[in-house]
């Protein structure tokens, strides 16, 4: 879509962004805030090294947290904290979790590149039999998620190892089955994918799905990765039916990558005009005077009691500017509620993208903006042009 904006200029009505470089996001109910960044470059002016400071917390010399750039080893001691037999897996631990890496301060960007960020970060850990069945669910996860989103043009990038083995950790026979597995549930998606050598992490094979976005661009959102080194770095085992060790493999999984990448990505592709079950505001009543106010929130109180996220406007503002302004911050449905409406039971609707439809009453109101959120429908095509 040409002339479309950054999602900064897209959200600058309704995000105070932060003057300072950032650190995080904030979300609220009208958007976000970057996090300035100074308290985590207070710490690193500190001198002491991740490995100085754990060792220090460790001993017990210091109480205090770290702040982690990943998740793996985290469930990997969670794994850990107890035997584990083959009827135990897969164990599949999953979590939202903030981690934090430095970037440079020419490279952050928006909502896209941050310091702090959140990752919706799953590891399965399971037998080499099992590798083939927790890939695919994996893959159907990320098409899920991709597809209920409308983000329907992408292609699957399968990593694989090239000619130099050096590079790679694990046993290369085990490199081959997980190869195969990747391969194989990569053709079940239907979609065009590619055998890409030399992609593979150093620790396996990977899948990425690369999302083409409302202009063109690509951008690599959901990810599936076998992993062999850390298992082996951790010494992780189970016991097997044949009452021996075993080595787990691990699987990697992350659907969105990071949740603030994927909503800046989002902002963009959908130029701000969220799904109505997605917009962090889905109603906007409007009083066309001080007189209705009480009808309009009553209206509202309705509209919540089914789960809606609903706002007043009681502004002394004028119906126009109250209706410019819902506009502008792309509010799906605006209710214009005044003397009439109050004596009829109506609301007077106005959906973004397609203009006035009149008075509705509002319990059919209701039971079509409830219908349209459960069934997560999409925005419309002339949504999308507005």
């Amino acid at each position: 879509m040409p002339g479309i904006q950054p999602h900064p200029i897209l959200a600058a009505l309704r995000f105070p962004w932060a003057p300072t470089l950032p650190l995080g996001v904030e979300f609220g109910p009208q958007g976000a805030r970057l996090i300035s960044s100074d308290f985590l470059k207070a710490v690193s002016d500190e001198g002491c090294s991740c490995a100085d400071l754990s060792h220090r917390i460790d001993v017990g010399e210091i109480d205090g947290f770290i702040l982690k750039p990943m998740n793996c080893p985290h469930h990997i001691k969670i794994f850990d904290a107890e035997p584990r037999s083959y009827r135990d897996l897969p164990v599949r631990l999953a979590e939202f979790g903030t981690v934090y890496r430095w970037e440079q301060s020419g490279e952050l960007n928006g909502l896209i590149r941050v310091r702090g960020f959140t990752q919706d970060d799953a590891h399965i850990f399971c037998t080499e039999d099992q590798v083939y069945d927790e890939i695919q669910g994996c893959l159907e996860l990320v098409k899920l998620v991709l597809s209920t989103l409308g983000l329907d043009d992408y292609r699957v990038r399968v990593g694989l190892r090239d000619d130099d083995n050096s590079k790679y950790a694990g046993d290369p026979q085990l490199w081959d089955q997980a190869e195969a597995a990747c391969l194989k549930a990569a053709s079940t998606l239907a979609v065009p994918f590619s055998k890409e050598p030399g992609e593979a992490a150093f620790y396996g094979p990977k899948i990425d799905f690369v999302v083409k976005d409302a202009i063109g661009r690509e951008w690599q959102l959901g990810t599936v990765q076998v992993d062999y080194n850390l298992p082996e770095r951790f010494d992780l085992k189970y016991t097997g039916a044949d009452n021996i060790d075993h080595r787990p493999v691990m699987v990697h999984r992350a659907p969105f990558g990071s949740l603030e990448r994927f909503i800046g990505i989002l902002i963009e592709h959908y130029e701000g005009n969220f799904p109505t079950w997605l917009a962090p505001e889905q109603v906007r009543v409007l009083s066309i005077s001080e007189k209705f106010v009480d009808y309009a929130c009553a209206v509202k109180e309705r509209l919540a009691a089914e789960g809606l996220r609903v706002t007043v406007d009681n502004s002394d503002e004028r119906v126009n500017a109250k209706i410019k302004v819902g506009a502008q911050q792309k509010i799906p449905y605006l209710l214009i509620v005044g003397g009439r409406d109050a004596e009829a039971g109506t609301v007077s609707v106005r959906q973004r993208g397609v203009g006035d439809l009149g008075a509705v009453d509002l319990d059919r109101f209701i039971s079509d903006i409830t219908a349209e959120v459960s069934e997560r429908r999409l925005p419309t095509v002339n949504e999308e042009d507005n």
